[in-house]
């Protein structure tokens, strides 16, 4: 009698577990097709409010075509601008009503044989985030009773990355809190953060194919890469803000940040109870070994060419090329050709040739970034 009790399994019990969001989502699918069979891709694309940009993050389907590595304007997805202005979900039975779009989004889903879509904006306290893609290879299959039933799994799923999202955010403004500190008392602006952040970004993207990165790990990048500093808040004043070149000793105190940075990310990790975030150990390397070098003269470990971590070369050069780039109170911002000389010097010796390279096959890009987030010395 006892055992009957417990003879019944927990069809969603892999969200209890500590696996990755993308496992999460793939096991959600697979309970989601026992009763919608016909549900063939669930995505997931979230909204940057800052540049108005929508990014694509995950997906629960590794088939060939689908979309990922993506982002586009919100304002140039008119179909997708109308689901957030109504604030209602959209149902596309037949996906030959875009057949004539020329987006590449609009190709891309079509080129993959999806032929019906259910499309749900998501909210989290009432601000827009994202969007959530139910796409079907079968035409006329959203109706009333299967929408009732997409739509639960639709918030559930809206919940759980809700849940992971704020995790990171937690740990992000914990760091960002603590990092204020340094930021006061160091001459780089907050517009420094946003452009290199963005650069860091737009390498990981350009480098997807070559070194398989998925959407979520690209993201990462972007929101952990402007916390690479936070180990400067245990820097004194008189070497983080001398005016003229560090000596020997300084210079041994200055590279200490980037040890600094590791242990407080542990112990904020430690203290706010963020063991569970995935991908926390992109923030880790980017904090402890941006410094690193190519030909292994960087520090702290004195690491050499692909046993740095690549996030922690996409960040280095992101770094470097604002820094050399930005107007600081002691010297004037440099041309982006005079900055891109220097990288082409740096590359394979301090700099990651690859990461060089897809910063400049994509200097359009890199001045949009600058034209969005311009230095204000006066807030």
């Amino acid at each position: 009698m006892t055992s009957k009790m417990f003879d019944h399994k927990d069809t969603l019990a892999d969200l209890n577990k500590h696996i990755p969001l993308k496992e999460k989502l793939i096991s959600v699918h697979q309970v989601v097709k026992k009763s919608l069979p016909f549900i063939d891709r669930i995505a997931v694309a979230i909204y940057d409010p800052e540049t108005r940009i929508l990014k694509t993050y995950m997906d629960s389907s590794d088939a060939e075509g689908t979309l990922t590595n993506y982002e586009a304007l919100i304002d140039d997805a008119p179909s997708l601008k109308e689901i957030i202005d109504k604030g209602l979900p959209r149902v596309v039975n037949n996906l030959v009503t875009f057949d004539n779009g020329t987006k590449h989004h609009t190709k891309r889903i079509g080129r993959a044989g999806f032929a019906a879509s259910y499309t749900m904006p998501m909210y989290n306290h009432g601000e827009f985030f994202g969007f959530l893609f139910f796409n079907s290879k079968d035409i006329d299959v959203f109706n009333k009773q299967t929408l009732s039933e997409v739509d639960v799994f639709g918030h559930m799923i809206s919940m759980m990355i809700i849940k992971e999202l704020s995790n990171i955010k937690t740990l992000a403004a914990a760091l960002r809190t603590t990092s204020k500190i340094t930021h006061m008392r160091d001459p780089e602006t907050g517009s420094h953060l946003d452009r290199m952040s963005r650069y860091s970004r737009l390498i990981a993207k350009a480098l997807a194919d070559k070194y398989d990165l998925t959407d979520d790990y690209i993201e990462h990048i972007f929101m952990f890469s402007p916390l690479h500093d936070i180990g400067k808040v245990g820097i004194p004043d008189t070497i983080l803000l001398k005016p003229g070149k560090l000596d020997h000793d300084e210079m041994e105190i200055m590279k200490t940040h980037a040890i600094k940075g590791r242990e407080i990310i542990d112990d904020i990790i430690n203290n706010f109870g963020l063991r569970g975030i995935h991908h926390v150990d992109i923030l880790r390397n980017i904090a402890e070994f941006h410094h690193e070098s190519i030909n292994g003269t960087g520090y702290p470990s004195g690491k050499v060419g692909d046993g740095i971590p690549l996030e922690a070369r996409i960040v280095a050069v992101a770094d470097v090329f604002d820094a050399l780039t930005s107007e600081r109170p002691y010297k004037e911002a440099w041309k982006n050709d005079e900055a891109f000389d220097v990288l082409i010097k740096l590359a394979g010796e301090k700099l990651d040739q690859d990461c060089v390279n897809a910063l400049l096959d994509n200097i359009e890009e890199v001045e949009k970034i600058q034209q969005s987030f311009e230095d204000d010395f006066y807030g």
